[in-house]
């Protein structure tokens, strides 16, 4: 055997001689020397060569590219198509990687940038609000709520389940799988909105809501959105899903200043979140897309549609059936019919109200409760009456406004009407217009004559009168002759009123108002045309004028809050005493009364008498702009106003008519369980001008009074 382990063979040339299997192919090898270099030259040559260039239209020729020695140029042409494959894609990555590490830093610096006017997240809980106002009756029933309004905070887990499950189902399914921000949700929301041809869906999460509602304005900007989306990463790090979901239940605004489901749910409903139904829970959801237009309390049918939206999307979501959804569906839409409807009973007297806050607190920034005079059957009976009147009579007597104020004999408001519709006009009538109170301004004529000695028996004469070229007209033309001052007030008679007032002296009747809280101005006490109450009041100071008849003389300044004290029961303001300082005798008060009593038994105010003792007097402006009636008994006094805003003449209508059909029905309405109490009728014993003297009842001659007004103003 050969060194190389080979088996040796035979040689044929040479029998005997056994050959090694290596010297065999050396021999074959060095026998064919052409045939090994051969194929090495052509292999060489196909692996070297290469396909021929477009030469480039330089001038000369490119020099051929040298191979190796003993080697021919081999084909490149599969190569070189690699090659170029291979750095195309290459450059195509190499720009790629560029382009996005520039973007990153472009939108890094966009978002530095919108960073850097993000708010602070670490006062937060100190962020503020407007203060809530509650107004409140003396008995603690709610009147009124004004400002921001926040129920209690209520966990997410402390609610019932349909309410996260409805609002989840609506506005963020994934909301406990997604990290803050939803790409498939937008994406969503994107192609729903393009087949819808508007925008009917938003691809903001319930943390975006969040992060939105806690910090950031409603301003839709790229800005905005950015800073929505940063927070919102922010709070998704910060806080649980739990945390951020009760966060936002209970600080979602939800319309008519209400913050948070809680809130939401006891305003609409008058129950907790820990207890609706699934009916109520599609509804609070619904106001989240638009809280005025799905108002279950303005718009019922809007409610109703969008919770049956949502009840559709809980049944989608697997929370109800389609069975369970039905079924709240039509018990609900009856639920819902069965709420009564937004009422504005009251909200002129909450205005008078919150008017007078800045003038008794001053500016606070903490949430109040102010307990008012207020009481709503008063109010009820006072819209009806009025409401009621007007449209039997009003438009075929041209008469289009009124007003109502009723109040206790003591000054503390019972009810403000200031217009027969508030929704349309938040102008109040009785507290802010000033109108000529017509012949009710009479009463403070007489009322300064009885103080300077007139008798209600006293004789005047009822005969033509011309002062300064201005002659009085009684309303029937007619004149009477000899009347006594009774029949004077009960009648009205206009020539009376100014000879008592000329008596007695306008200054001094000027005055008298003036003492019960009326204005008259320095150039109206020095018209003689004051006596027919040419001179602008509101309806609220002339009904407070004459209160003190009814209380027995004592001022009566109108006032409508008891007491004032924040949430936690600190008090800021409370009322001490309600008697105020005598301003008109007892004995005078009787007197007094005893004429406007005539006016309610048989004078102009007849159509309003009541089954009581009580006083009353009426008023009408000239051309009938203005018609008054105001009155009183032991319990209430009430005044009312009809006209026009835009000061318009009314049809013959004076304080005797439609005024005094209100001022009745309101009297008689208020009145219905109190038992008849006299009014003020004799002088206290208790005064000190008691055992003074009567003056006799004097006649008052028409040639004695144009002899003194002549003196007064000068003979013509």
């Amino acid at each position: 055997m050969s060194p190389s382990g080979s088996c040796p063979v035979p040689d044929p040339a040479t029998p005997g001689i056994r050959l090694d299997p290596d010297d065999i192919r050396n021999r074959m090898l060095s026998s064919r020397p052409a045939y090994g270099s051969s194929l090495a030259r052509i292999w060489g040559k196909l692996r070297t060569e290469k396909r021929p260039k477009k030469a480039k239209n330089t001038g000369r020729s490119k020099p051929k590219r040298s191979t190796r020695q003993g080697q021919e140029p081999r084909k490149t042409g599969r190569s070189k198509n690699t090659r170029r494959s291979r750095s195309l894609v290459w450059r195509l990555t190499r720009w790629t990687l560029s382009i996005m590490l520039w973007g990153c830093m472009v939108v890094g610096l966009i978002l530095g940038w919108f960073a850097l006017d993000l708010p602070r997240i670490d006062l937060t809980a100190a962020m503020t609000r407007k203060p809530s106002i509650t107004l409140v009756d003396e008995n603690g029933a709610l009147v009124a709520t004004y400002g921001d309004q926040y129920g209690d905070v209520v966990p997410v887990n402390a609610m019932s389940h349909w309410l996260p499950e409805a609002v989840m189902s609506i506005e963020d399914r994934r909301f406990y799988s997604h990290p803050g921000i939803d790409p498939l949700g937008l994406l969503r929301a994107v192609v729903t909105n393009w087949q819808a041809g508007q925008t009917v869906q938003g691809g903001s999460t319930i943390t975006q809501q969040t992060a939105k509602n806690l910090f950031l304005t409603r301003d839709r900007t790229f800005k905005r959105k950015a800073q929505e989306l940063m927070l919102a990463l922010w709070l998704e790090w910060t806080f649980s899903k739990e945390q951020i979901f009760s966060l936002y239940l209970n600080r979602v605004y939800l319309g008519a200043g209400t913050y948070g489901m809680e809130a939401a749910s006891r305003k609409y409903f008058g129950v907790s979140t820990r207890h609706v139904t699934p009916y109520q829970a599609a509804v609070l959801a619904g106001l989240l897309k638009a809280p005025s237009r799905y108002n279950p309390e303005n718009n019922k049918g809007n409610a109703h549609a969008r919770a049956r939206t949502v009840l559709q999307s809980m049944v989608a979501s697997g929370v109800l059936t389609q069975a369970q959804a039905e079924h709240a569906s039509s018990e609900g839409e009856r639920y819902l019919a069965s709420l009564p409807p937004r009422s504005h009973t009251g909200r002129y007297f909450s205005d008078f109200v919150l008017d007078q806050l800045d003038d008794l607190v001053g500016t606070v920034d903490t949430d109040l409760v102010v307990r008012t005079t207020f009481n709503k059957q008063t109010q009820k009976s006072a819209e009806h009456a009025l409401n009621t009147v007007l449209n039997q009579y009003g438009a075929t007597r041209h008469a289009t406004q009124g007003a109502v104020v009723v109040m206790s004999p003591q000054g503390a408001v019972r009810a403000i009407v200031g217009g027969t519709d508030y929704s349309t006009s938040q102008y109040n009538r009785a507290t802010q217009a000033t109108r000529q109170p017509g012949s009710s301004f009479k009463t403070f004529v007489y009322l300064a004559a009885l103080e300077q000695g007139l008798s209600p028996d006293d004789i005047i004469q009822d005969e033509p009168l011309t002062i300064r070229n201005w002659s009085p007209q009684n309303f029937d033309r007619q004149f009477r002759g000899d009347v006594t001052v009774r029949e004077a007030v009960a009648r009205s008679i206009n020539t009376v009123a100014v000879r008592v007032a000329m008596k007695t002296g306008l200054r001094t009747v000027a005055r008298t108002a003036r003492r019960l809280g009326l204005s008259v101005s320095r150039v109206g006490e020095e018209s003689p045309a004051m006596a027919l109450g040419t001179e602008d009041n509101t309806l609220l100071a002339m009904t407070a004028a004459y209160a003190p008849l009814a209380n027995g003389g004592m001022a009566a300044y109108p006032y409508s809050i008891l007491d004032i004290t924040t949430r936690d029961g600190q008090v800021l303001y409370e009322r001490i005493g309600t008697a105020g300082t005598r301003v008109i005798r007892p004995d005078v008060v009787a007197q007094m009364n005893q004429l406007l009593g005539g006016v309610l038994s048989w004078g102009t105010g007849k159509a309003a008498t009541l089954d009581r003792p009580a006083g009353a007097k009426t008023g009408t402006s000239q051309t009938y702009r203005d018609a008054l009636y105001l009155g009183y008994t032991a319990d209430y006094v009430t005044g009312v106003w009809i006209g026009n805003d835009d000061n318009s003449p009314m049809k013959r209508v004076t304080g005797g008519t439609l005024p005094a059909q209100v001022w009745k029905q309101v009297m008689e309405d208020i009145h219905r369980s109190l038992p008849a109490r006299p009014i003020p009728s004799s002088r206290s014993s208790s005064d000190p001008d008691h055992d003074q003297e009567e003056a006799p009842p004097a006649i008052w001659t028409p040639a004695d009074e144009i002899d003194r007004l002549q003196d007064m103003f000068g003979r013509r």
